[in-house]
């Protein structure tokens, strides 16, 4: 053989390798992203401190609503609240000093405990889409979310690279009892995945179980003393904190799991227009909520959260990816440090009905504000449809991706001998090029983030292909990960005993869809 075939084979060769590498099922996970790179803040000192004067008013003159929740109510006129009927008024300072033994951050253990994230400080965790009673892709059309729906959100979850937890409500499966389906969601997060979950919050006796079912995961001794859970509290604003929330946070911090306590405010409708007068009722809102949750139990670890849209004043729907929004969630992140809490707004959040151009610009609008304005924990990182009311496999994956973008952001720019690059530019001079040059050869695998979806094939290579679109790719994607999907590894022990303790509590009760 000619040393031109035998250079030609082993280039062949090495091609091959490295096609085979690209195309190898991985279930690599990015550890969650810490960052190097300074929070955006756009509130000044003096803005600051007038949100915060005038949320300790609206606490103290105003007051908050604990509805159908005496109990609550006791506890607050215990520790010097002024009741009456169900409106607290907590004297200006209380709710502050109560917050304060709430911890800066905490690690969420997963079962892999290569898995554990840490909430708060320059963390950033990425969960998915949650709550939507729809899911779509190309195949079904937008449909009503089934189990089988659910279970295929977490197996993609599991294998997303940038991915950094289960979530919790991914969809609602429908065609599950309500008073049931909690239980096959949070068995299907245990067992199909090994990334943090989030319990049931939809009821006080269903957030209970999802702690029965951690103490068998776990072990109760370790969910005791560890956090293993994160949940979803939200207040029903304006000022308002309901016994069906309530009871589960309750519960969650009675057990040392943590809770998201989170206004959901669409602005204009459920708070004022102006970006100030939001971020006082948020601040009073989370205030009120997090002081609450110390009082069952000081220590008990929580997350301030936000969720806040403008809305259309025209069809009074709600908009997602505007200025407003990001500025609230910058200020909201400003607020939650001043706290010294940990940080939860974002996600891959729009009102577009397909994974479209409008979906894009409103996610990336939102994704890059969280990665800016110091969120610690993002919900709906991924997936999140129509205004929050789809899960969308396309989109699931199409966001997914983009995640990894948000790493390398926050990674920082380096500067050491390698990244100043010098004998590069030494090496190649005036007039020449740098493909060929040794520092491009010893850092071109890692030099750019690459995408594992989108195509950069020249017109003809993609037009031969089928011309397929972003969301013909994501669908095969989906297809595929699906395909290759793998189940971690469990305890066995556990794991029958797991399905044994579904199985018995289905069994106990009737269904109900109410």
């Amino acid at each position: 053989m000619s040393d031109a075939a035998t250079r030609r084979r082993a280039r062949g060769g090495g091609g091959a390798a490295r096609r085979a590498a690209r195309s190898a099922v991985s279930f690599d996970t990015a550890k969650y992203i810490e960052r190097n790179i300074p929070n955006f803040e756009v509130l000044t000192e003096e803005v600051l401190e007038i949100i915060e004067t005038n949320a300790e008013t609206l606490l103290e003159e105003i007051g908050v609503n604990f509805v159908n929740n005496p109990a609550a109510c006791a506890r607050w006129k215990e520790a010097g609240a002024d009741v009456q009927g169900e409106r607290v008024h907590i004297p200006r300072g209380l709710a502050r000093k109560l917050c304060a033994t709430a911890p800066s951050s905490f690690t969420q253990h997963a079962r892999n405990p290569e898995r554990n994230v840490v909430i708060g400080g320059k963390g950033l965790v990425c969960a998915p889409v949650y709550g939507p009673p729809f899911v779509r892709d190309m195949a079904g059309g937008r449909r009503y979310a089934t189990m089988e729906d659910f279970r295929k959100f977490v197996k993609l979850g599991y294998m997303s690279k940038w991915l950094h937890h289960s979530g919790g409500t991914v969809c609602e499966p429908t065609d599950v009892a309500v008073n049931k389906r909690h239980l096959d969601m949070l068995h299907a997060h245990m067992t199909l995945s090994d990334k943090p979950f989030m319990g049931s919050v939809t009821e006080p006796s269903r957030a209970q179980d999802s702690v029965e079912m951690c103490e068998i995961l776990f072990g109760r001794d370790f969910v005791q003393q560890n956090t293993v859970m994160t949940s979803l509290i939200n207040v029903n604003s304006p000022m308002t904190f309901d016994d069906v929330m309530m009871g589960a946070l309750e519960v969650y911090a009675r057990n040392n799991q943590a809770c998201i306590v989170s206004p959901f405010i669409v602005g204009g409708a459920m708070a004022p227009v102006s970006v100030v007068g939001t971020l006082t009722q948020v601040l009073a809102e989370v205030l009120a909520g997090i002081a609450y949750s110390q009082l069952i139990r000081p220590g008990a670890p929580v997350i301030f959260g936000t969720f806040v849209t403008s809305i259309d004043m025209g069809s009074g729907a709600p908009t997602f990816g505007t200025p407003e929004a990001s500025q609230i969630l910058y200020g909201a992140g400003q607020l939650a440090r001043r706290m010294g809490l940990p940080y939860r707004s974002g996600g891959g959040l729009c009102g577009s009905k397909l994974p479209d151009a409008q979906a894009a610009y409103e996610t990336t609008h939102t994704l890059n504000a969280a990665l800016l304005g110091g969120v610690n924990f993002m919900l709906h990182a991924c997936g999140w449809l129509e205004g929050g009311l789809v899960s969308s496999f396309e989109k699931f994956v199409m966001d997914a991706d983009q995640l990894g973008t948000l790493h390398k952001m926050a990674a920082g720019v380096v500067a050491d001998e390698n990244a100043q690059a010098m004998d590069a530019i030494r090496e190649v001079g005036p007039g020449g090029h740098y493909l060929g040059c040794a520092h491009t050869q010893a850092n071109f695998q890692d030099a750019f983030w690459k995408t594992q979806l989108f195509d950069y094939k020249p017109f003809e290579t993609w037009d031969e292909e089928g011309a397929r679109d972003t969301m013909t790719l994501a669908a095969e994607r989906v297809e595929r990960m699906l395909r290759d999907y793998q189940q971690p590894a469990i305890d066995p022990g556990a794991n029958e005993a797991l399905a044994g303790y579904v199985a018995n509590k289905k069994a106990s009760m009737p269904d109900s869809f109410t």
